[in-house]
């Protein structure tokens, strides 16, 4: 064993990944924390620990939540660790960035709100506000 303690390493990346995609479905059912936790008889800030990866999630819980979420088990582990199944294939570091973002509250929001406005020029403005934003909080 390493000298590196549990909490040096922090969360597993797998358990990460689990978490964000149980918050991700959970959001997009419009349903809150409270509201799974009561499901799976759990208390909010326990599945506030699983969706943030603090704590791993059981196989027997992520079956109930699961079945709460009306997703199969295996939705939530889609799009961990297909990189490395393809050979030569390397995510840049946007992508993951990008992957990341959208995996957040904000990224949901944004990615469920912004194809809904249809006018083109306003999609453009936008989209030239959040870059002059990004831009200034680099200065």
């Amino acid at each position: 064993m390493n000298d590196k303690s549990k909490a040096d390493r922090g969360p597993n990346p797998v358990d990460l990944h689990v978490g964000a995609r149980v918050r991700m479905r959970r959001k997009f059912l419009g349903m809150s924390q409270e509201g799974l936790a009561e499901t799976i008889e759990l208390t909010f800030q326990q599945v506030q620990k699983y969706e943030r990866g603090s704590n791993r999630i059981s196989a027997s819980k992520l079956y109930e939540i699961s079945k709460a979420l009306k997703a199969p088990v295996a939705y939530f582990f889609d799009g961990y660790g297909q990189s490395e199944a393809v050979e030569g294939f390397s995510e840049s570091e946007s992508e993951q960035f990008v992957h990341g973002f959208l995996m957040t509250t904000e990224g949901i929001e944004l990615a469920e709100a912004f194809p809904r406005i249809k006018n083109t020029k306003q999609r453009r403005r936008i989209l030239e506000l959040v870059r002059t934003l990004a831009e200034d909080e680099g200065a």
